[in-house]
């Protein structure tokens, strides 16, 4: 195995609200250290194959999550769980592998977040679901809202919005196939689009636009390249105006059963 020595040159320290509208702040501080670290050039990225299958056994074309049958799955599971414990991704590891990871991760103990406490109505039924640190990975303890918030957003892809899934009703759907990274960007165009296009989700007119509330949390991940109107037109089945009057549905916190 390959391997090269480089310095360790910066360490980034972040702080995060609770709140998902407000904006993180990020603060940088150099770290000079006489000590060097190895680091492997040639980490392989995790296979989701197992997360793949229970997806195409669990959830329907549509979003659908059968959640009785994932409690029945929970070893498979817990398999999957501890693959993704093992092979957190490094400073080698792809862009593209690194969001299929991270996205996969946010899916899947989502999932068990779910059926762990399951029977329940809604996701908000749980106590404290996306702040409670949960999630092992590596030497690491995460919570939900860290890895969207964090490290997802952090990657500034604003399609993972589409991606990740929060056992909802008026969330994405859940993708029933696993992300990878060979895969990603005909995968996250296509959610992307499909949520964008979905008259439960959004209800679009030239003139007028009434949308998910995503893009009234997020909505600054949507306007880097332009307005959020922009943003919708290079996926919007209708071509709206450029002054289109916009207004936001109420969320659906239903569990997407």
């Amino acid at each position: 195995m390959k391997k090269v020595i480089i310095a360790l040159m910066f360490v980034p320290l972040i702080s995060c609200g609770k709140t998902k509208s407000a904006a993180p702040e990020t603060t940088t501080t150099t770290v000079v250290t006489p000590t060097e670290m190895q680091v492997d050039t040639d980490v392989k990225s995790i296979n989701h194959a197992k997360w793949n299958a229970l997806l195409q056994k669990n959830v329907t074309k549509s979003g659908k999550v059968n959640y009785s049958a994932f409690r029945k799955d929970s070893k498979e599971l817990s398999s999957y769980l501890s693959e993704l414990a093992a092979n957190v991704p490094t400073s080698s590891t792809s862009r593209k592998a690194t969001l299929a990871y991270w996205i996969n991760a946010y899916n899947a103990y989502t999932v068990k977040l779910i059926i762990d406490n399951y029977p329940v109505k809604s996701i908000k039924d749980i106590k404290d679901p996306w702040g409670t640190k949960f999630i092992t990975l590596g030497s690491k303890k995460y919570s939900l809202e860290e890895i969207e918030h964090q490290i997802l957003r952090k990657m500034d892809e604003p399609r993972i919005h589409f991606a990740i899934n929060c056992a909802s009703f008026s969330c994405p759907n859940l993708l029933n196939q696993a992300y990878t990274e060979a895969n990603l960007e005909s995968q996250l165009n296509s959610v992307t689009k499909s949520f964008i296009n979905d008259k439960s989700k959004n209800t679009i007119t030239a003139s007028k636009i009434e949308i998910s509330k995503i893009f009234d949390w997020f909505g600054d991940d949507f306007k880097k390249k332009g307005s959020i109107i922009d943003f919708f037109n290079k996926y919007s089945a209708v071509k709206i105006s450029s002054n289109a009057k916009i207004t936001f549905k109420d969320y659906n916190w239903s569990l997407n059963e």
